[in-house]
Order: C-alpha cells, then sequence, then structure tokens
C-alpha cells in the first residue's frame, strides 16, 4: 500500500525510514539516498523530513566565455570500460547518464524522468525523458535505454564493468542479458524484471561507466566520430595529454542552454606544481582536483577552495594470485605493519579519516563499525617470517608525481622500518594505469559510490573487472549477493558487519583513509560546487568576467 504525498506515491518503509531519521536512527543523507533510489523525489523526500528541498545556491547568470580546466586527458575508450574520473568528466560534457548522483546524496532523473521499484526490488519501471535529442536531431527513446542496457549486460566485453552492475540482468550461463530481463513496454517505457532482489541498480545507472551511447556507437572508431550526445555542449577537439574542447549546443538539449560559450581542458600533467603555475598565468579558471599538499598553496593565490568530506579513497591492495602475496599471514602480516592514522597525516595532512581496511566508509547507509586494530610492527615481522618471507623483496607501485605517491612511500617507510625487504617503484601517469589491475603489490585510488556494496561488488567480488586484489570467496559472493537484495538499513548492516570481517581478515588491502576531496577555481567563475565523486556539471556554471 502507498500513500500520496505532494502528487507522489510514497511506499510504506519510505515513511518509516523518514520516521526513524526524525527519530535520530537513521542519518539524514542515509534516508535521502535511499528514499530517492524508491522514485521519491527531492520535494517528497525533504518533505517527509520536514523540510523543503533545497536549491542550488546561484545568482542570475550571464551567458559568455570559454571555462578553462586543468585536468589529465586519458586516452578514451569504450564508456562502459572507463575506469577514471576524468574519462567520464570529459564524456557528460556532451553526454549523458540515466539518473544523477546530486551533491545532496539523492538520486535524480537525467534522460530518465523518473522510475519506480518494486516493493521486493525486482521489477523496475523506467520512464524515458520525452523530450531529448541526441546531437545528430535523432530523438532519444526507450529504443536507447534498451541498446545501452543490453551493452553494459554483456560481460563477455572485456573491461565492462557495468557488467558487475547489473548482475540480475544476465544470463549466467550466456554471460549476456537474459531473455525478459530487459522489456520495452512503449517507446517510453522500460522495465528491468531481475532474477533477484537488488537495490543499489539505480546508483549504478548514475556512475561515470554508465554514460548512454548513440545506437551507432562503435568501440573500434576514433573517439571524435563517436561523440554523439545528449548533452548541453558539443566536442570540438580532443588530443590526449594535451587538451579537449566544447562548445554550448546552442539548440536541442532538453535542459535548454549552458551558460558557458564553452569549455578548454588543458593536462598539466600530475605534478601539481604546473597548476599552480598555470593559475598564476591565468591559463586556467578552475583544476578537477587539489592534494592536501598544496591546499594553503592555492588558497595563498586567492583562490576559492571547495571542499568535501567524501568515500573517496586509496588502497594499497596485494595479488592473491600473485607470490608472496597468495601467502595470507603475508598480506595480514603488512596491514599489520602500517599505521593507517600515520599515513593519513603524511599523505593527506590529515585531511580526511581514518579508515579500515575494508573499503565501506562511515558515510555509508550499511557500515558496521568494527573494532579498532592497533598497528603492531614487531608482531607483523614475526608474521613475515613465519610465512617464510621474512626476507622476501616486495615492490610496492605507485603513479608518480602526487599525493598518492607520498602516501605509497609513507606506507613503504612503515613496512622497512618493521622489517620488510621494500622496494618502491613510481609509474608515470600517462602508463600507470594500462595495467593497474595486474601489478602485484600497487596503490590504487577509489572514488565513492553511493552504497556500500557498490563497490565491495566491483573491486572484490570473485571475477569482477575491478578486482584487482584477486580477491576470491564463495561465502563473501554469497553474502554480497543477499545484502544486495535487503533495502532495510538495519538488516543489511549485520550483513555487512560479516562482508567488512571477512575483507578485512583476507588481508586483501591495506586501506589508510577516506580524504576529503577539493577544487579552487579563481572568484570569476561562479555557482561551482565540489561533487563528491569529482563529478564535473557545468550547466548552470558561468563566468563573471
Amino acid at each position: 500500500m502507498t500513500n500520496d504525498i505532494q502528487g507522489q506515491a510514497v511506499r510504506p518503509f519510505v515513511k518509516k525510514w523518514a520516521e526513524s531519521t526524525l527519530a535520530g536512527k537513521m542519518e539524514r543523507r542515509e534516508f535521502l539516498a535511499l528514499a530517492s533510489t524508491f522514485g521519491a523525489s527531492a520535494a517528497v523526500a525533504y518533505g517527509l523530513l520536514g523540510q523543503a528541498a533545497p536549491a542550488m545556491a546561484q545568482t542570475e547568470g550571464k551567458k559568455g566565455g570559454i571555462l578553462k580546466i586543468g585536468m589529465q586527458i586519458l586516452a578514451m575508450k569504450d564508456p562502459r570500460t572507463f575506469d577514471w574520473s576524468e574519462h567520464g568528466n570529459i564524456f557528460r560534457q556532451f553526454g549523458e547518464t540515466l539518473v544523477r548522483w546530486n551533491n545532496d546524496f539523492t538520486f535524480s532523473g537525467l534522460l530518465l524522468e523518473g522510475w519506480s521499484v518494486s516493493d521486493d526490488s525486482k521489477t523496475y519501471t523506467l520512464n524515458v525523458r520525452k523530450n531529448a535529442l541526441w546531437n545528430n536531431g535523432d530523438p532519444f527513446t526507450a529504443d536507447d535505454v534498451v541498446f545501452n542496457l543490453t551493452r553494459w549486460c554483456d560481460s563477455t566485453a572485456e573491461g565492462n564493468s557495468m557488467a558487475a552492475r547489473f548482475t540480475p540482468l544476465i544470463d549466467e550461463a550466456t554471460g549476456k542479458a537474459r531473455d525478459g530481463a530487459i522489456e520495452k513496454i512503449d517507446d517510453m517505457t522500460v522495465q528491468l524484471n531481475l532474477s533477484v532482489p537488488d537495490i543499489s541498480l539505480i546508483a549504478g545507472m548514475s556512475d561515470y561507466p554508465a554514460m548512454i551511447v548513440h545506437q551507432s556507437y562503435d568501440p573500434e572508431a576514433d573517439f571524435a566520430s563517436n561523440a554523439i550526445g545528449t548533452g548541453m555542449f558539443e566536442l570540438t577537439g580532443y588530443e590526449v595529454g594535451v587538451s579537449a574542447s566544447f562548445k554550448r549546443r546552442e539548440s536541442g538539449w532538453w535542459g535548454g542552454q549552458a551558460l558557458l560559450d564553452g569549455l578548454e581542458f588543458t593536462d598539466f600533467g600530475t605534478d601539481q606544481s604546473n597548476i599552480i603555475a598555470a593559475f598564476e598565468a591565468g591559463e586556467i579558471h578552475m583544476n578537477d582536483e587539489t592534494g592536501s599538499e598544496y591546499l594553503e598553496i592555492l588558497d595563498a593565490l586567492g583562490l576559492e577552495r571547495k571542499s568535501k568530506p567524501t568515500a573517496n579513497t586509496i588502497v594499497a591492495r596485494m595479488r592473491a594470485d600473485s607470490p608472496p602475496y597468495d601467502n595470507k599471514m603475508v598480506r595480514n602480516a603488512v596491514q599489520l605493519a602500517v599505521d593507517n592514522a600515520t599515513v593519513l597525516e603524511i599523505g593527506y595532512s590529515n585531511e580526511g579519516i581514518v579508515a579500515e581496511n575494508h573499503h565501506v566508509a562511515p558515510m555509508h547507509p550499511e557500515y558496521y563499525e568494527l573494532p579498532k586494530i592497533t598497528a603492531d610492527p614487531v608482531k607483523a615481522k614475526a608474521m613475515l617470517d613465519e610465512a617464510g618471507h621474512g626476507d622476501t623483496e616486495m615492490e610496492l607501485i605507485s603513479i608518480d608525481g602526487d599525493w598518492r605517491t607520498v602516501t605509497t612511500d609513507a606506507i613503504a617507510a612503515q613496512l622497512r622500518d618493521a622489517g620488510f625487504n621494500i622496494r618502491r617503484t613510481v609509474i608515470p601517469g600517462s602508463t600507470f594505469w594500462n595495467d593497474w589491475t595486474k601489478y602485484p603489490f600497487s596503490t590504487t585510488n577509489w572514488g565513492p559510490r553511493p552504497l556500500g556494496i557498490q563497490v565491495l561488488a566491483l573491486a572484490y567480488k570473485t571475477g569482477g573487472a575491478w578486482n584487482e586484489s584477486g580477491h576470491e570467496n564463495p561465502e563473501y559472493d554469497a553474502l554480497l549477493a543477499k545484502a544486495t537484495g535487503v533495502f532495510d538499513d538495519d538488516a543489511r548492516r549485520e550483513i555487512m558487519k560479516d562482508l567488512e570481517m571477512i575483507l578485512q581478515d583476507s588481508g586483501a588491502i591495506v586501506q589508510p583513509y577516506w580524504y576529503n576531496t577539493s577544487l579552487h577555481h579563481v572568484a570569476e567563475v561562479k555557482n561551482l560546487e565540489r561533487h563528491q565523486f569529482r563529478e564535473m556539471h557545468l550547466e548552470n556554471v558561468w563566468l563573471d568576467e
């Protein structure tokens, strides 16, 4: 049974969550994310809390100007294989996702006008936006949604991380979409019929590998020739490692028009001293991210800082299929030798909170706080010796030139202090991500996801496209599948407790901290906000020049 609130049907369990939030039993952010997942609009979700939905802080903007941005320009590829935020920030200027994860942690429709989810989380009805047009003039319809969902469900496509997010639609025998799983109801409606409950599908539709492509999309073609999108800008130039440029789409975008005439992205590499020089020379208006060691430096230039606490993180992961890390005792010894609080202090200037080696953050709704584990270098070395690897050289790999290098240096230093034989290797950013899932022992930065179960499925599920640690555990996989179908927070948190313990005990990762994400911009840039996932949403941004 449902009740109508502000003209929208609201399920009893959503109202129950609101009551729990008002009673202090649930975090507001947690409630907003879950309520919007089940189709409640922001107005309804906030209304249930007795609040008005916040409007984006903005003044009357004016048209004109080219926004200049400092960001790495990576080689582009099939969006369903995107594995860096930079990929998404380029594509979303001319393309869009079905759903947006908003700054207040709610979900709202982009190429979907809305959706509904059955009480058992096994049937999703997607309402396609009626006034969206591709920049080649084609109308956007349910056929486009079906086309993209079918592509996402192809687990046989190398590097397709979207398949891990839509497993309830996939036939295990074929590795592709199950017959009847993706059903076109009419030209503007698609129904998803899941084999098992899954509360994470809407969140998965908002991630950067979920960028929507035209039905003519050719993964083998040049990126620029594939730049058919539904978004507010049009791509005008792209050179890997150098620059990307866009012009405003003058007509056809369902949202109206962007205020900016265009965008220019410039690649200054991973050394942020180059970003400082670019700001000083007036070459850029904003960067995409400021590392902790440069926050005060850029503040001193008179720039405006935008920061946000997030579930962004870095992990030092060990591949369980590569010696000596195929020995669990070795992995646990590495964990025990590292003081995560010290790594946060050295690696990110305490701009964040200490993590617990299980990749679920306190800001995730299903987070369960485990007992703290104190670093013990002496015991760690004894464990390493007992495992027969007291003198074995371990190569710890990282990208070059920023906080990830400093963080990895701090981890390596603690391991050396504990008596481990550590060799550090730093790989240029231009080549690091070519093999990022294959290094035996390396650090990788991870963006946040709305739900803890999402990142656990992406990074630690057996056979997952982003399972860079090679973690395999049937009990873990079964518990994760169970948790994915539970929308009651308290019940899911009890399952998450076991998942966190299994992952922590496996020794798969040293996860030192969750870091605050920041950017800087000149005062002339208006209406720019820091998104928790480094997403650049620029439709309302303007230049006061």
